[in-house]
């Protein structure tokens, strides 16, 4: 057994299909049928069911691929260690943020990361923070940023306070609120409004603070994605509430503060075993790689 075996194996899995596993490897497609049937013959077991329409992984299969990602994953860890080791970064980031981080310009700290360090493959995905957090906990990503309500804080990793700021109400152009100074949640009780799913940290923050004020309000659409969430505000379905550092970017939208509007964190967490040299030198681009986590 060895490792491009697995990453054949890993291909055939993801593609569910040898020809494009042996397109994305750049192999002919016989010489990888061939490694994986000597793979096969090896451990005993067949690893994918062969039918003329479909590919598909057998419960032996199954049961190899989660070793076999760790196995290549170890082996790409143990190249960027010795890369290091030499003066060269070199290695995978994987970097998860919600959608509406404020506290710092991602794209430009990916950019500088880029230029100072070519040999790293980055990937960035997005999400809830509730979700983000179980994949850094769980080892799929380096580094995350959140968007959770004053006193949440993640548990099984480190993480680091960026900033805080308040919600702003967000609507559209012709509201009647729209030209106003300020507003106060009893001004905006009686909205309709549009909003992330219930139970999410990304509505907590405003869940919270119109329980507190003892005020209910209806969230008659709930969406997924900032970007949807905007467009239906632009068309008059609802008004929303949003971090004011975030709002400010939108367009064809206006923004009016809200007293004792919803108050949202952003953090940064890492995982709490020791990071690749890829993830420890984007701590230290975000200055927090040389200092103890917060407490």
């Amino acid at each position: 057994m060895d490792l491009q075996q697995m990453r054949y194996v890993l291909a055939v899995a993801e593609t569910a299909s040898f020809t494009r596993a042996a397109e994305r490897c750049h192999v002919v497609q016989s010489a990888l049928s061939h490694q994986v049937a000597r793979l096969e013959k090896e451990l005993g077991a067949r690893l994918f069911e062969r039918t003329s329409r479909r590919v598909r992984l057998t419960t032996a299969g199954e049961a190899f691929l989660p070793a076999a990602r760790q196995s290549l994953e170890a082996a790409e860890r143990a190249r960027a260690e010795v890369a290091a080791a030499t003066g060269e970064i070199r290695g995978k980031l994987v970097v998860g943020s919600i959608p509406t981080v404020a506290a710092v310009d991602l794209p430009a700290v990916l950019r500088d990361y880029r230029r100072r360090y070519p040999q790293v493959r980055i990937s960035l995905r997005t999400g809830s923070s509730e979700r983000l957090i179980e994949q850094v906990r769980d080892g799929g990503l380096d580094a995350a940023f959140l968007g959770v309500p004053p006193g949440f804080r993640a548990q099984g990793v480190h993480d680091h306070q960026l900033a805080h700021g308040r919600h702003v109400a967000v609507v559209a152009p012709g509201h009647p609120l729209a030209d106003r100074a300020e507003v106060d949640l009893s001004d905006l009780a009686d909205e309709v409004f549009v909003d992330f799913a219930d139970g999410s940290a990304a509505r907590a923050q405003s869940d919270e603070a119109f329980a507190a004020a003892g005020l209910r309000r209806e969230v008659a659409f709930e969406v997924s994605g900032v970007e949807l969430m905007a467009r239906m505000v632009r068309t008059g379905l609802g008004i929303a509430l949003l971090p004011g550092a975030f709002a400010d970017g939108l367009h064809e939208v206006r923004t009016v503060p809200v007293a004792g509007g919803p108050v949202r964190v952003e953090r940064l967490i890492w995982s709490r075993f020791t990071p690749s040299p890829a993830a420890s030198a984007f701590l230290a681009l975000l200055g927090v790689g040389t200092r103890e986590p917060d407490a």
